[in-house]
């Protein structure tokens, strides 16, 4: 009678499954598991009475692996298994899930669509209305299911126990401790129990481990390729933002000639775009692009505004570079009858606002759409049109949209006085924008910086000297920064007018005011070249040189070089040449005509090229920046090898260290990644040439590509390199402390300590995450800071000196070093991403 309920019960279950009001996916049907043999009977029975004193009543069921459903709340609350060690392999299946289970903690569900519209509210513009708009949304997105065998159906004892008791094992190790022991187990471990494991450890929410013994299995000869398995795994690692992980499970299921499903294609783009990682929005916008163009899939409404909303989250400088693909999310959302909300309009517009080349026929369209479907224009969308009428001098345009931003409420924003006062000098009316710079000051009290500059810029470049000189002091008196894009406006008008006194006297009260940079010192030289002062140009051009902050570039050399041949002092000009051709500068024509009679008369054979070599300062500084991090690529062949400089927009220290890098590697960088005649700012990203010479430093520090610190790391550890792994991957905290960022294997970190220490430098030593940090604490930092300031980049001292709250804030901060030093076992599992 009592197994009757129990059998009565289960039947009750089942029913409530199959109901379509309470199970989702109707199509996959529960089937209770048929157990005809006494040792299935007695098992069951067993499991009953031990479930009941548990309080597991839904084991009663004895569902299928596959068919069980993970909770829907948060991924971010993990219930783990107490740990609790075993002293022989007999133990029973029952026992372990009564030990590993409860109803209310792992109810659970192999379902995505409850987590996925939980985590795409985090992407929602602030104005959508719950996706309401779009039917296909709230689709759900069906992932193959994945069949394992229960504990009890295997028939062999002695393997049911082993598997429990890896069960237990090994999501308490780490990664080196749970590959041995799984190595232990390849006599007897097959694919289907090597399965059961992992699938176990994501049911615990095990997820690490669960990846871990998946590629273990994957590197055993017994392995063929599960789908089914990965892409439940990889939907797990996307989700708790292991985007490489994630990304690596589906690369191989490409590689199977297998096509991702559709949750795994959407979870990775999430993962990708909640990773604050540079490169990770071009990946996000890369499987997006092949969910639609190999998967045939149509996206979520979510999916679209989330990747639309990221390409529009930069400047716009930055950002308008993503045009074709905003433009490519927009086609999709239109051909899938998806509704396009206000921000999706108006961020296409902004996009097109900042181009070089105004499509003013595709912003019409747009705004042509945006009226038929009833959405009113914002003060956002006219100043985009403002912007993109002032690149154009669209005068027509640019007054309409100027009338109707003063129909709205709210105050007229600072930048469309300055669009509007760029349109008028587009087209030569420049008192016409110191007109509108006046009304500007009336209307809001004081004009914006940005005003200030413009008003600048077109006065000098209409050569109004006595009108631009009075705004310059008035814009001085007013106390408002930056002054140098006004500084260099005025010191280009004078160059053009041969006003060299007056220019002289402008580069001085620069000087005063601000701290200059190399624009405003090469307006200077060349002024100083066309005056005929040879001799203080050349006391200038030498100051740069020895000036870390401002430097030389193509520019400078072509202009003292002209002032060289100019004199007739050719020894000197050939020095410039020689330095010149090292760096990679190209020379001005006019000039090498002139040079090639000149070599041709000192030398027997013209010297074109001089051979690339890395000078003493240029050795020190990479190996300051490979321990920083700093990334070298190699040919499959290992035959040559780029370095690639990266660094990080929101690091204000880093912001300075890439121009300085650019200028020291000049003569190392592509051709891509050079500036023309110096115009435009630094890249943020840029490689050297494919070069067997940094085949020592690739052997050495990134050897089989991963971060590895070398053994005689010993011999290189100079003030100078110290130096410049500070700048690049280090961090100075609120208390005064100084933490050096080190990635390799634990051994290598302890070689590095130890060779610190023998120089006097005490410091102590922690993990977090995939990185280590060396920490300088209290009195050892004012000793480390007194080794390395003289070669900190100056414009960088006070900041440093001050701390960078900017640079690796939250991972800094947080590292605390009360306990000491520490050496974590599986410290040489380190991956180079910490999202990994």
């Amino acid at each position: 009678m009592f197994l009757g309920r129990t059998q009565e019960s289960a039947l009750t279950v089942l029913h409530n499954f199959n109901n379509s009001l309470v199970n989702p996916n109707p199509h996959i049907t529960l089937t209770l598991p048929m157990r005809t043999s006494l040792f299935s009977s007695l098992s069951f029975l067993r499991s009953f009475t031990i479930s009941l004193s548990c309080h597991h009543l839904h084991l009663l069921t004895r569902q299928p692996l596959f068919l069980l459903r993970f909770p829907t709340s948060s991924l971010t609350h993990h219930n783990r298994l107490p740990f609790r060690s075993l002293k022989c392999f007999n133990i029973s299946t029952e026992q372990l899930a009564c030990e590993s289970h409860s109803p209310s903690a792992y109810e659970e569900k192999w379902d995505f669509s409850s987590h996925i519209d939980n985590e795409t509210d985090i992407f929602k513009f602030d104005d959508d209305p719950g996706y309401s708009g779009a039917g296909g949304d709230k689709k759900h997105m069906d992932s193959p299911a994945l069949e394992v065998r229960e504990l009890e159906e295997l028939p062999e004892q002695w393997r049911r126990a082993r598997l429990a008791w890896l069960c237990k094992q090994l999501p308490a190790h780490k990664a080196g401790t749970l590959v041995r022991i799984l190595n232990a187990q390849k006599k007897w471990m097959r694919q289907e129990d090597a399965t059961y494991v992992a699938v176990h450890c994501m049911r615990i929410r095990e997820h690490e481990a669960g990846f871990r013994v998946y590629k273990w299995m994957i590197q055993q000869h017994w392995y063929q390729f599960d789908f089914a398995l990965a892409t439940k795994l990889a939907d797990y690692m996307g989700k708790e933002g292991k985007f490489a992980k994630c990304r690596e499970i589906f690369d191989s299921i490409i590689n199977q000639g297998l096509v991702p499903s559709e949750s795994t294609f959407h979870i990775l783009v999430i993962a990708y775009l909640s990773a604050p990682v540079q490169g990770c929005l071009e990946e996000a916008c890369s499987i997006y692009n092949r969910m639609i163009q190999l998967g045939g899939y149509q996206p979520r409404l979510s999916l679209h505004n989330s990747l639309f909303r990221a390409l529009i989250s930069k400047p716009g400088g930055h950002s308008k570079h993503y045009l074709k693909q905003a433009e490519f999310i927009f086609h999709n959302l239109v051909t899938s009858g998806l509704e396009i909300q206000k921000n999706v309009y108006g961020g296409l517009i902004w996009l097109h606002s900042y181009q070089d080349n105004i499509d003013k026929g595709r912003i019409a369209s747009l705004r042509e759409e945006m009226k038929q479907a009833g959405i009113e224009e914002d003060k956002e969308l006219l100043l985009s049109v403002l912007r993109a009428c002032s690149r154009e001098g669209d005068v027509e345009e640019a007054e309409r949209a100027w009338l109707k931003l003063l129909r709205i409420d709210g105050g007229l924003p600072t930048q469309a006085f300055v669009y509007r006062m760029e349109v008028f000098a587009k087209v030569g009316e420049y008192l016409k924008s110191l007109e509108i710079f006046r009304e500007m000051q009336e209307s809001l009290g004081s004009a914006s910086v940005a005003a200030y500059h413009k008003i600048m810029e077109v006065l000098c470049q209409a050569q109004e000297m006595e009108l631009a000189e009075l705004l310059m002091q008035e814009f001085i008196k007013c106390g408002m920064k930056p002054l140098m894009p006004a500084f260099i406006d005025l010191m280009n008008m004078y160059l053009n007018l041969n006003l060299h006194d007056k220019l002289k006297s402008a580069f001085s009260a620069c000087l005063e005011t601000c701290r200059p940079n190399r624009t405003i010192y090469n307006i200077y030289l060349d002024s100083l070249v066309k005056s005929g002062d040879l001799h203080k140009a050349e006391d200038t051009f030498n100051h740069m040189c020895s000036n870390e902050t401002v430097g030389v570039d193509t520019r400078s050399c072509n202009i003292i070089l002209k002032g060289y041949l100019s004199s007739g002092d050719y020894m000197k000009a050939e020095k410039i040449y020689d330095l010149m051709c090292q760096k990679k500068y190209d020379i001005e024509s006019s000039l090498m005509e002139k040079l090639d009679y000149i070599l041709s008369l000192s030398r027997k054979e013209v010297k074109k090229l001089v051979s690339l070599k890395l000078s003493k300062d240029q050795r020190e500084i990479l190996v300051g920046l490979l321990l920083g991090g700093l990334q070298i690529d190699s040919d499959e062949e290992r035959k040559k090898h780029k370095i690639r400089f990266e660094f990080n927009e929101t690091s204000s220290t880093h912001s300075v260290l890439r121009r300085r890098l650019y200028g020291q590697y000049h003569e190392w960088l592509h051709p891509s990644c050079k500036l023309s005649d110096g115009s435009g700012d630094v890249s943020y990203r840029f490689s050297t040439i494919s070069h067997s010479y940094f085949g020592f430093y690739a052997d050495q520090f990134w050897p089989k590509g991963r971060a590895m610190i070398p053994n005689l790391i010993n011999r290189w550890l100079t003030p100078q390199v110290l130096a410049y792994w500070y700048m690049y991957g280090g961090h100075r905290t609120s208390s005064g402390d100084i933490l050096l960022k080190l990635k390799g294997s634990r051994e290598g970190v302890a070689k590095v300590v130890e060779n610190l220490k023998a120089k006097s430098l005490n410091c102590r030593v922690k993990r977090k995450g995939r990185v280590f940090w060396i920490g300088f604490l209290g009195s050892d930092s004012t000793w480390f800071w007194k080794l390395v300031e003289p070669y900190i980049l100056d414009d960088l001292k006070d900041f440093l000196r001050a701390g960078d709250k900017t640079w690796e804030n939250n991972a800094a901060e947080n590292t605390h070093f009360n306990s000491g030093s520490d050496f974590d076992e599986g410290a040489s599992e380190c991956s180079d991403n910490d999202n990994s």
